[in-house]
């Protein structure tokens, strides 16, 4: 998804469909139901394990912190049987589908909500726009998939989420652990330099934190206080929250390679002949063809698309075992995937967004 920063946003964790079904089957909401979640309160704290310790002093080294604090949050800290669960990829043969996964995000109840936070936000969403050119639909259509507008935000606690991935990653998948141990690095500094309670900040089980699930090493490098008001606030409630959230979702994008007014993406037909097919989707989401060479290649593109300045990305959404669905991805859509590292995601925020949008007065 990004060449490094990751978000959740599923939340800001880069989470692969497969990994977001397995999250998401708690509930029709996507939360782990509570219960679950205190149930391991009574695990062990990290407190007594001597390469815990070692973290935390190599952590307090790295992002110049007190290593006594730094020790005493890590001491504090539980192993979360249930966060580990739920980082282990779904059994064999479990087939993506892209109408289904459209369907839980594209749905009355959720593009109601959506309306409703762009009328309260729309100076906000107007201003974001304004300034790093990213489209109020697709910031809305990123809140939405992640959070559904602040009701999903996540009821783990960050510190003892980061902690298990970072000491106790699951066997049996490509270890992330390196990865979240420098998460765990920016949530303490992220907790010192704001005076957060390290032990009390909750969020999704990747510790992923806020309405817009950023992860806190993206919440160090690219939230901004929009409303100018000292400080950055990405919370899980909408009325206190949005304003920095919006802002830093766009900044985000900003940075991650966004340009403003271009296309997303393009309808398609893939080339019948399979080994010419094979080719284009080999880059998988990078655009890496221009138009004339995907039309060589036996592509079909809309009209539009055949006028695009830039390279294409041939993208292929299964759907279970319907024929899939393509689109020709720009390099928007590339930057989208840098949120979360699914085009399903990408395609989803794109579609949420586009639903809101149409609901609104056109007068807009």
């Amino acid at each position: 998804m990004r060449s490094a920063p990751a978000l959740c946003l599923l939340a800001l964790v880069a989470l692969s469909l497969p990994e977001l079904a397995q999250a998401k089957k708690h509930s029709s909401t996507g939360a782990v139901p509570a219960h679950a979640v205190r149930h391991t309160a009574k695990a062990k704290t990290y407190g007594h394990r001597a390469d815990a310790m070692r973290l935390a002093d190599a952590l307090a080294e790295r992002h110049a912190l007190d290593p006594v604090w730094v020790r005493a949050q890590l001491a504090q800290a539980h192993y979360l049987p249930v966060v580990a669960r739920l980082m282990m990829p779904p059994p064999a043969g479990v087939a993506k589908n892209w109408a289904a996964y459209r369907a839980r995000f594209v749905e009355p109840e959720r593009v109601n909500a959506g309306a409703a936070f762009w009328r309260t936000n729309e100076a906000w969403l107007n201003a974001a726009e304004q300034r790093w050119g990213v489209p109020a639909e697709l910031v809305v259509g990123i809140i939405g998939v992640e959070t559904y507008y602040g009701r999903v935000t996540g009821n783990f606690s960050v510190l003892d989420a980061l902690a298990t991935l970072s000491l106790d990653f699951p066997k049996g998948r490509s270890d992330r652990s390196e990865f979240f141990r420098s998460e765990l690095g920016e949530f303490l500094k992220l907790a010192q330099s704001q005076k957060l309670p390290a032990t009390k900040v909750k969020g999704s089980y990747a510790g992923a934190i806020g309405l817009g699930q950023f992860m806190p090493g993206s919440i160090n490098r690219y939230a901004v206080d929009f409303d100018t008001d000292g400080r950055i606030t990405m919370g899980a409630t909408a009325s206190d929250a949005a304003p920095d959230v919006i802002g830093s979702i766009a900044n985000y994008l900003a940075e991650h390679g966004w340009q403003r007014g271009r296309p997303s993406h393009y309808g398609v037909k893939p080339p019948s002949d399979s080994a010419e097919r094979a080719a284009l989707l080999q880059p998988d989401i990078v655009p890496s063809f221009t138009p004339a060479q995907m039309a060589g290649a036996g592509a079909l593109l809309d009209e539009p698309a055949s006028r695009h300045d830039g390279l294409l990305a041939l993208v292929e959404l299964q759907n279970g075992d319907a024929a899939p669905s393509h689109i020709a991805g720009t390099q928007n859509f590339y930057t989208l995937t840098r949120y979360n590292h699914s085009a399903y995601y990408a395609l989803a925020v794109i579609e949420l967004g586009q639903a809101v949008a149409a609901t609104r007065s056109p007068t807009r």
